[in-house]
C-alpha cells in the first residue's frame, strides 16, 4: 500500500506520486492524481533546433567553443532588439527634448549584457577542460540530475543547456526557482524598457492636442493630480511627470547595472573555488553554509556597491558626463540600498520561487512604490522647497491609496513579522518537539490575535494617518464611502462591487466543493490491478475501524456495479445509505487537471476585470490595488499558518501549484494580478493599451495553452513544450478581440497592422521564455505597443 505524505507548512508542495517498485517520490506534471483524458499527440516536426554551437580557431590564441540553447538566443535576441528599437525611436522622435546621456545609458547597457550573454556561453581556449561538444552542451536545467528534471517536467523532451548560471552575491542554486533559463536579460532590460515607455508616453502627451490639461486618461472619474506651487517647481504637472520618469529611467539603468555587477562578482569569486571538493548539491563552493555570515557578507557588499555608485556618480559629474544626472547623490543611495536589500530579502523569503530574472523584475517594481512613497512624503513635508512631487504615476488619489494598500500592506508585515515568525515556527515543529505541547493550540490562538491586532492598529493608526495626511487632511474612510457613489451612476460602483463579490464567491465556493470531493475520492495506482481504489468515507461517530482502499464492487438488480456498496458501514437510517451511494458515485464526476484549473482563472480574469475597465477604470484601478493587498494578507496567513485559516487557505492553494510554484511562497496569483492591472496602473490614456494584460494572459495566454494541448504537434523546439498551433491561437484571439473592443466602441482606432506586430513578437517571447509568463508577457507587450504608438 502507497505511503501517504506528510503535511508541511514549510514548502508549497508539488503533488507527487509514489512508485511501489522503486518506493521513490517523483513529481508530476500536475493532475498525475486523476486519470489522463487525453492522449498526448505525437510531434512531427519542431521550427528551431535545441542548440547553435560553433567554434572558432584562432593562431596561437587557441579554440573558441561557443554554446547556446536556441529558446534562450531567441529570447535574448528580441529583449535587446526591442529596446535598441525603442531607445531609437525615442531618440528620433524627441531628439529636441531628450538628452543623449539618456540614449548613451541604453546602449553602454545593451553592449555590456551582449557581451556578458556570449562571455557565459563561450569556452575560452585557456580553459583547461575540454571543449564540450554539442551532446556535452546539453547539460541539465537545474542543479538536478536530469533524469529527475525530465520527470519534473513532465515530458520526455530533451534537457536543455544549462548555461553558468547567474547568481546575485551570497545566493546559490537552490534559492531559486528552478529553470532551463536564469532569466538574466529579463531582469537587465525589462525594467528599462518599461521606464522608457513611461517617459515616452509622457512626452507624447505634451504634443497631444487632444490631451486632457491634467492628464487624465479618458473617462477616468477621479480628482486632478497634485501640484507644488513654489519657485522651484515646474510650470504644469506634466512637466513634473517628465522629470519624474527621466529619473526612473536613470534608476533603471543604476539597478541593471547593480545586478550585473552581482551577478559577475559572484561569478569571478566562484571561479576560485571550481575545484574544491565536496561541495553539497545545490550549493557553490565559495558561499559558506552558515546563514549569518552570508547575510553579513551580503551586507557588505550590498554598502560597498552602494559606495560604488555615488563614486562612479560623482566621477561622471566631475568629467562633465551627464550619467544618472536626473536622480541626486541621497536618491542613488537610497536606492542602491533598498534594491540590493530588496532582491536578498525577496530571495529569501520566497526561497524558491523566484528566477535571477523574475526576481529582478519584482525588486524593481518594489523600488518604483517606495520611491513614490518617498516622493509624496518628502513633498508633503518640505512644499516649499521640494522641485516637484516626484511620483512616476500622476499624483492622485488612486496613487495615494495604492501605495497606502500595497506598501502598506509589506510594511504591515514587517512591523509584525516576530509575531508571524514565531506562528511558523510553532506550527511547524512537531508535538513532540515542543516544550508544552499541550499548549500548542493555545498558543497559536494567541498569534493569531496578536497578529490581527496589531494588523488593525498599524492600518488605522500609522497607515490611516499617513492617508489623510496625503488626502489634504481628509478622512480616508469617508473619502472612500463618497468616491464610491460618484460613478458615472450612483449605483454603477456599488454594482461592480456586487458583481466581483458574486463572481469571486461563487468561484471559491464551487472550486472549495470540487476540490473536496476530489481529494476524498481521488484515484491511486497500485502496482497489482487495474480497478480504481477510492477512500471510504466513514461517519464520525462509527466504531468500525476506516478502511483506508477497498476495490470491490457489488452487483445491483439492474445489472449495474457501484464501488464500495457492499462495503458501506451499518447505518441507521435510507437516507445516509443514500448519501453514500451519492458520495460513491461522485468519483465518477470529472475532475480537471492543474492546467485547466489555472486557466479557469485566467477565464475569470476576463469576465470580472474586462466590465470594470470597460465601465470604470479608475474604480477598476482602485479595486485592484485592494485585491493585491487582500492577496498579501491571504499569503501571511497562509504562509505563517495564522490560526485559524492558515491551514484551509493552504490547501485550497496546494490543488493549484504547479512547476513554477516550487518555491515556499505561492507567486501565482500576484502574478495574473499585476499582469492584468499592470497595464492599468501605469496610466497610458489609451484604452487600448489599458485592456492589454487582460487580453494577453485572459484569452491569449489560456487559449495558446487549450489548444497547444488539443491539437499541437508542431513544437517550437525539441526543448520546449510551447507549440506553433498554440502561438498562433494566441495572436489571432488577440488580434480579433482588440477588433470586437473597436467594434463595440470600447477603444479608439488603431493600426491592425502594427498590434498585429506586437503581439506576435509578444508571443514569440511567451514561446522562448522559462519566466513566468503571467508577469513579463503584459509588461512586454504594453512597452511594445507603447513604443510603437499603436
Amino acid at each position: 500500500m502507497p505511503r501517504r505524505m506528510s503535511f508541511t507548512r514549510s514548502r508549497s508542495p508539488h503533488p507527487r506520486t509514489f512508485d511501489n517498485a522503486t518506493n521513490a517520490t517523483h513529481p508530476s506534471s500536475g493532475a498525475s492524481s486523476f486519470p489522463q483524458r487525453h492522449k498526448l499527440l505525437s510531434v512531427a516536426h519542431t521550427l528551431l533546433p535545441a542548440t547553435i554551437s560553433g567554434s572558432l580557431s584562432l593562431p596561437r590564441l587557441g579554440t573558441w567553443t561557443f554554446c547556446m540553447d536556441t529558446r534562450y538566443m531567441g529570447e535574448s535576441l528580441l529583449l535587446i532588439g526591442s529596446l535598441a528599437f525603442f531607445n531609437k525611436k525615442l531618440s528620433v522622435d524627441t531628439h529636441d527634448i531628450i538628452d543623449s546621456s539618456m540614449s548613451a545609458e541604453m546602449y553602454i547597457l545593451l553592449i555590456v549584457a551582449t557581451l556578458y550573454i556570449i562571455r557565459a556561453h563561450t569556452l575560452l581556449p585557456h580553459t583547461t577542460a575540454a571543449a564540450p561538444t554539442a551532446s556535452e552542451c546539453r547539460r541539465t536545467a537545474s542543479p538536478r540530475t536530469e533524469a529527475r528534471e525530465i520527470r519534473r517536467s513532465g515530458s520526455q523532451l530533451s534537457p536543455t543547456i544549462k548555461p553558468r548560471f547567474s547568481f546575485i552575491w551570497m545566493s546559490v542554486p537552490k534559492n531559486y526557482r528552478h529553470s532551463p533559463n536564469d532569466g538574466v536579460l529579463t531582469g537587465l532590460l525589462l525594467p528599462p524598457m518599461i521606464a522608457l515607455a513611461l517617459l515616452y508616453s509622457a512626452l507624447r502627451q505634451v504634443h497631444s492636442p487632444t490631451s486632457d490639461p491634467n492628464l487624465l486618461p479618458p473617462h477616468w472619474l477621479i480628482e486632478a493630480p497634485s501640484v507644488l506651487h513654489n519657485p522651484r517647481s515646474p510650470d504644469s504637472a506634466i512637466d513634473a511627470l517628465i522629470q519624474s520618469r527621466r529619473g526612473l529611467v536613470d534608476y533603471s539603468t543604476m539597478c541593471s547595472f547593480i545586478l550585473l555587477a552581482q551577478v559577475c562578482s559572484s561569478w569571478i569569486i566562484e571561479t576560485r573555488y571550481r575545484g574544491r571538493p565536496s561541495v553539497p548539491e545545490g550549493e557553490r563552493g565559495s558561499v559558506p553554509r552558515s546563514e549569518m555570515r552570508r547575510t553579513w557578507l551580503y551586507l557588505l557588499f550590498t554598502f560597498g556597491m552602494t559606495m560604488l555608485a555615488i563614486t562612479v556618480r560623482y566621477l561622471f559629474a566631475l568629467a562633465e558626463i551627464p550619467i544618472w544626472r536626473n536622480i541626486s547623490y541621497l536618491d542613488i543611495g537610497i536606492g542602491s540600498l533598498f534594491y540590493q536589500l530588496c532582491l536578498y530579502s525577496a530571495l529569501r523569503l520566497a526561497h524558491g520561487g523566484f528566477t535571477l530574472g523574475e526576481l529582478a523584475l519584482v525588486c524593481f517594481g518594489g523600488l518604483s512604490l517606495a520611491t513614490e512613497l518617498l516622493g509624496l512624503t518628502r513633498a508633503r513635508i518640505w512644499p516649499k522647497t521640494a522641485p516637484f512631487i516626484e511620483t512616476y504615476r500622476l499624483p492622485t488619489p488612486l496613487l495615494i491609496f495604492q501605495i497606502a494598500l500595497i506598501a502598506g500592506s509589506f510594511i504591515t508585515g514587517f512591523l509584525l513579522s516576530p509575531l508571524l515568525a514565531l506562528s511558523r515556527h510553532i506550527a511547524q515543529r512537531p508535538v513532540r518537539r515542543l516544550r508544552l505541547p499541550q499548549e500548542k493550540q493555545r498558543h497559536l490562538r494567541a498569534l493569531a490575535a496578536g497578529f490581527y491586532i496589531g494588523t488593525i492598529i498599524i492600518v488605522v493608526g500609522l497607515i490611516g494617518s499617513w492617508t489623510w495626511w496625503n488626502l489634504g487632511r481628509r478622512n480616508p474612510w469617508l473619502w472612500t464611502i463618497l468616491w464610491l457613489l460618484e460613478g458615472r451612476k450612483k449605483w454603477s460602483r456599488p454594482m461592480l462591487l456586487a458583481y466581483w463579490g458574486l463572481l469571486g464567491s461563487i468561484s471559491v465556493a464551487g472550486w472549495n466543493r470540487q476540490l473536496s470531493r476530489s481529494r476524498r475520492y481521488r484515484h491511486r495506482n497500485t502496482s497489482g490491478g487495474t480497478q480504481d481504489n477510492v477512500i471510504v468515507p466513514f461517519a464520525a461517530n462509527s466504531n468500525q475501524k476506516p478502511q483506508t482502499e477497498i476495490s470491490s464492487s457489488a452487483p445491483t438488480t439492474l445489472g449495474l456495479t457501484f464501488p464500495n456498496l457492499a462495503n458501506l458501514p451499518n447505518l441507521s437510517n435510507g437516507s445516509q445509505v443514500a448519501t453514500e451511494l451519492l458520495d460513491a458515485a461522485d468519483k465518477h464526476v470529472p475532475t480537471l487537471g492543474i492546467n485547466a484549473r489555472r486557466k479557469f482563472f485566467h477565464a475569470l480574469a476576463v469576465v470580472m476585470f474586462l466590465p470594470g475597465v470597460a465601465v470604470d477604470p479608475a474604480f477598476t484601478h482602485l479595486s485592484f490595488s485592494a485585491a493585491f493587498a487582500l492577496f498579501i494578507f491571504a499569503e501571511y496567513v497562509r504562509y505563517f499558518a495564522i490560526y485559524p485559516f492558515g491551514a484551509a487557505v493552504h490547501l485550497f492553494m496546494n490543488e493549484f501549484l504547479e512547476q513554477k510554484d516550487s518555491g515556499t511562497a505561492i507567486l501565482s496569483h500576484f502574478y495574473l494580478l499585476t499582469g492584468c492591472a499592470g497595464p492599468l496602473w501605469l496610466e497610458e490614456p489609451s484604452q487600448l493599451l489599458q485592456y492589454t494584460g487582460i487580453l494577453a494572459l485572459g484569452i491569449g495566454d489560456a487559449l495558446a495553452s487549450i489548444i497547444g494541448k488539443r491539437v499541437g504537434r508542431h513544437r517550437w523546439s525539441s526543448t520546449s513544450s510551447k507549440t506553433l498551433e498554440g502561438s498562433a491561437a494566441f495572436v489571432l484571439s488577440l488580434v480579433g478581440c482588440a477588433w470586437l473592443l473597436r467594434l463595440f466602441g470600447l477603444t479608439e482606432e488603431f493600426s491592425t497592422l502594427r498590434y498585429s506586430i506586437v503581439v506576435t513578437l509578444s508571443c514569440a517571447l511567451e514561446a522562448l521564455s522559462d519566466q513566468n509568463d503571467n508577469l513579463t508577457l503584459p509588461l512586454y507587450m504594453w512597452s511594445l505597443l507603447v513604443a510603437v504608438d499603436v
